[in-house]
């Protein structure tokens, strides 16, 4: 039995940071830098280094695929030795788990949702809360803290979101009726909804974990119709936003959105008026490879402003966080940006469930 003075030390040490506080004051350049990485693995047990990155505080979640557990009872049993990881003192806040489970084709496990996002938006918004609410009870259950779901973006004809089914819709009014119900609706159920591809990926044609892609809408049709449902997303304080891997010349002509300040920190900031974390899409993607090597394109996010850096790749996610300590060690990254950025994270992870 713990003495009650043992008990004590051990809540302060884990509780999350009063109101007006700065998180990540404590916390080494190593640290902070860890704090803006999310990152896979391979194999069904946490790997060494990633037990290692835990314990020193030096990752702030990881993303499970279905190669990580062949059951439930594996995904379950995975994510509570990952979460048994002793972490540092000011870092015990629980680890960000996240999974893709939208529904339809993308998804990691057998449970709900038991319907694309195309039939639950045909199906109706109380049919969206109730998949939502199902699903996030079900993520609750096995471990998972965050889903990288729902798909915001337009089910515009002829489009890759279209024409794999994970649109919820084809018109702003009717994603937000419906997309957002969902969101809501794994909220309830305990388990943070991530909205994704901002600024808007329905006209793109192909994946861009497949091929480079460029959407030359304009900036008018974006901000009027694309980013809707992001707006309202941000309106109702939502959790996460995930930023597109693809590019959007009327807001920026070279760089993919997760890797654009005028989208990252203008478009998603000031524009729609998200003060949540946005995290990239896949940074192992064939559309953000070619633009470097892990550490260019962690530095090029980084620098963008976006919180969370994505990796599905363990060795690419550990030569990125390298990558930002040194740049942080150096000046070439703006520290009380970095520390914003990583106070939003932290913030994030004190407010789910571990």
């Amino acid at each position: 039995m713990i003495s009650l003075v043992t008990f004590l030390a051990m809540v302060a040490a884990s509780a999350p940071a009063p109101a007006g506080s700065d998180p990540a004051r404590e916390l080494s350049n190593r640290q902070l830098a860890g704090q803006r990485i999310v990152t896979g693995f391979p194999g069904e047990r946490p790997p060494g280094v990633l037990v290692r990155m835990i314990r020193e505080g030096r990752v702030a979640g990881v993303v499970l695929f279905a190669s990580n557990f062949g059951t439930e009872a594996e995904a379950r049993d995975l994510i509570g030795r990952l979460r048994r990881i002793r972490q540092p003192r000011g870092l015990r806040q629980p680890l960000l788990v996240a999974v893709d489970q939208e529904g339809g084709l993308v998804k990691r496990l057998p449970g709900p949702p038991t319907k694309s996002a195309a039939e639950i938006g045909a199906a109706g918004r109380s049919a969206a809360a109730r998949q939502g609410k199902e699903t996030g009870r079900y993520l609750d259950r096995l471990g998972f803290n965050v889903d990288l779901a729902p798909v915001l973006d337009l089910a515009v004809p002829g489009g890759e979101i279209a024409d794999t089914a994970r649109g919820f819709a084809p018109t702003p009014d009717g994603v937000i009726g419906t997309g957002l119900a969902f969101a809501r609706g794994l909220e309830r159920g305990g388990v943070a909804a991530t909205a994704k591809h901002f600024p808007g990926f329905g006209r793109a044609r192909a994946n861009t974990d497949d091929a480079s892609q460029t959407i030359p809408t304009a900036r008018k049709r974006l901000r009027s119709r694309d980013e809707r449902p992001f707006r309202a997303f941000a309106d109702e304080k939502g959790a996460l936003v995930m930023l597109a891997n693809a590019v959007y010349p009327a807001l920026d002509e070279r760089r993919p959105a997760g890797l654009s300040r005028r989208i990252a920190s203008h478009e998603l900031r000031r524009v729609a008026g998200f003060d949540g974390v946005s995290i990239t899409d896949s940074l192992d993607a064939a559309a953000i490879t070619q633009l470097g090597s892990p550490a260019t394109v962690a530095e090029l996010a980084a620098g963008a402003g976006t919180d969370l850096l994505l990796f599905t790749d363990l060795a690419s996610a550990a030569e990125g966080a390298e990558a930002l300590a040194r740049d942080l060690r150096a000046g070439r990254l703006d520290r009380r940006r970095f520390r914003t950025s990583v106070g939003r994270v932290i913030d994030l992870r004190g407010s789910l469930r571990g």
